[in-house]
């Protein structure tokens, strides 16, 4: 355990050292008036030729590969099933949000996520059941991409990452550290890699499940596919630094969407 907590802490101070490079990017000043801050954001994508071709990229991979899976786990899975892998990797992810809620001088909702955590933990067998939002404690995610932007760093330049898909500098940087904080980067740093790959492989299938129809949808109404994503992720992240888009309780998309699931 003392060498697997070593290495974590090795991990981090590497990560560390990137994030600060970053930093010196994305850490302009935010401008007051709110135009000019709509208008800069409107055009912060200085890389879009690298990022069309990344986006590009992802989007086969998507298409090949990770879609169909979502598929298959859609028409597979029962709905309890996928309900109890939901209520586990939401679970996973309160560590993390209690230090960014931390950081950001949110104690009431730090205390939440923590209540939650014990209560699904403890009651919730491991948190595949979720006990805690019946009883008022309801689930928020919360990443340092957040807490930097209310710290009032800069977004930086618009990026689509491989895999990962949308991001700005300082949600790259954020992701960097997120690793670094969380409590179970140490606590897991030496256990086997599938009890660390296998949450994460479910977190990515369920994601993918629920935003068939959306993209979809998405996709077949969009004239410029890219452009639609993009301003959809800022939107998105916009919302989550405000607190407006805190993950609900489990709801079967597959039951409530509308539009082509496939």
């Amino acid at each position: 355990m003392a060498n697997g907590i070593m290495t974590a802490g090795r991990f981090a101070r590497a990560f560390a050292a990137v994030a600060m490079l970053f930093m010196a990017v994305g850490c302009a000043s935010v401008p007051d008036d709110p135009a000019e801050r709509a208008e800069v954001a409107a055009v912060n994508d200085p890389f879009e030729p690298a990022n069309r071709m990344m986006f590009a990229i992802n989007e086969a991979i998507d298409t090949f590969i990770i879609r169909p899976i979502a598929v298959v786990y859609r028409d597979v899975m029962p709905s309890f099933a996928k309900e109890m892998l939901y209520n586990f990797t939401a679970n996973l992810t309160l560590p993390l949000t209690i230090v960014n809620d931390a950081l950001q001088g949110e104690w009431d909702r730090a205390g939440v996520a923590a209540q939650r955590l014990f209560v699904n933990t403890i009651a919730g067998f491991g948190g595949v059941v979720d006990a805690a939002t019946g009883l008022g404690l309801p689930h928020h995610d919360e990443d340092f991409g957040q807490t930097l932007a209310t710290y009032q760093v800069n977004a930086g330049p618009y990026v689509v990452l491989p895999l990962l898909g949308p991001s700005s500098v300082r949600r790259t940087v954020g992701r960097v550290f997120d690793f670094a904080l969380n409590p179970l980067t140490y606590l897991l740093a030496s256990a086997p890699l599938e009890s660390t790959l296998v949450p994460r492989v479910i977190s990515v299938v369920d994601q993918r499940y629920r935003l068939l129809a959306p993209l979809d949808e998405t996709k077949r109404t969009s004239f410029d596919y890219y452009a639609t994503i993009r301003s959809l992720y800022r939107q998105r992240r916009a919302a989550a630094i405000l607190n407006l888009d805190d993950r609900p309780v489990f709801v079967d998309p597959t039951r409530v969407s509308v539009g082509p699931n496939r």
